[in-house]
């Protein structure tokens, strides 16, 4: 996207057509070579994220491969603070569901040229950069910040590249720790849920609704079984006992039974401890 040659006036914000506001980025004060950076509100109808604010976003396009998260940061936070920086090959939604990777575990960046979501922690930040003149750049590196590029880079990227093995554990921990919490909280909405939708006393099942997206389960062979355990025991519940003459009579005549049988076992044992009991000097 290359800005319009039309002339504009020192001292003054340029706006090209589309509502993007043109910055002029200089890569050191000594540079002759200027960047242009193009920015706007991010204004996304169909987000509707707390991820990024609509009020406190500013969309860049443009953003030279020698600037980092960092880099930016830095850069825009004289227009005041800063709550999140995000660089980003094209532009899309906001990951913000998922747990976050770390870059151990993420694929190589590609180099190139990005876009950017800024997010400031006041609104009127957004105006302040849409405000600011064109003829004063924005300068990347600096005595205080330096960047580096070229062979610096390269030698600095390989130096990162090697993982430090108590760095990397620790990762790997902090990122198990995160997944249980994930799995045990998930359990536990499921374990209420199953809780919601017992049966009642009165027989009678509460049936809630799941949420959006959720996809009807078909029953296993352990949700049928456990079906037909229930309605087992519902229809023992249900049967009348004693409730005939005959019910009855056959009822005290295994009772007896049982007790006759009881009876023979204590003698038995009564007669082995008695043996068991006799004097045997030798």
């Amino acid at each position: 996207m290359a800005p319009s040659k039309a002339k504009h006036a020192s001292g003054q914000p340029w706006v090209i057509p589309g509502g993007f506001s043109v910055l002029s980025l200089q890569f050191s004060s000594g540079s002759a070579a200027r960047h242009c950076l193009y920015v706007k509100e991010h204004k996304v109808r169909t987000e509707k994220s707390s991820h990024r604010p609509l009020d406190r976003t500013l969309f860049l396009l443009n953003i030279p491969p020698y600037c980092s998260e960092v880099v930016v940061k830095e850069l825009f936070s004289q227009f005041g603070g800063i709550e999140s920086v995000e660089l980003r090959d094209h532009p899309g939604s906001s990951q913000e569901s998922g747990p976050k990777i770390s870059k151990l575990f993420r694929p190589a960046e590609k180099q190139g040229f990005k876009v950017g979501y800024i997010v400031f922690k006041n609104s009127s930040s957004l105006q302040a950069v849409k405000s600011y003149p064109f003829d004063a750049p924005l300068v990347v590196s600096t005595e205080q910040r330096p960047v580096k590029t070229g062979v610096q880079k390269w030698i600095q990227q390989y130096s990162e590249s090697f993982i430090q093995p108590e760095k990397l554990q620790q990762k790997v921990d902090n990122f198990m720790q995160s997944y249980d919490e994930r799995k045990e909280k998930e359990a536990e909405q499921k374990k209420e849920e199953a809780e919601r939708q017992q049966e009642e006393e009165e027989g009678w099942v509460k049936v809630t609704r799941g949420h959006k997206g959720a996809k009807a389960r078909p029953h296993s062979e352990a949700a049928n079984e456990k079906t037909l355990q229930k309605e087992k025991r519902k229809k023992r519940r249900k049967e009348l006992l004693n409730f005939y003459t005959w019910q009855h009579r056959n009822t005290q005549k295994e009772h007896i039974a049982e007790l006759r049988k009881k009876f023979e076992e204590d003698k038995q044992k009564i007669a082995l401890l008695r043996a068991q009991r006799k004097f045997k000097p030798y």
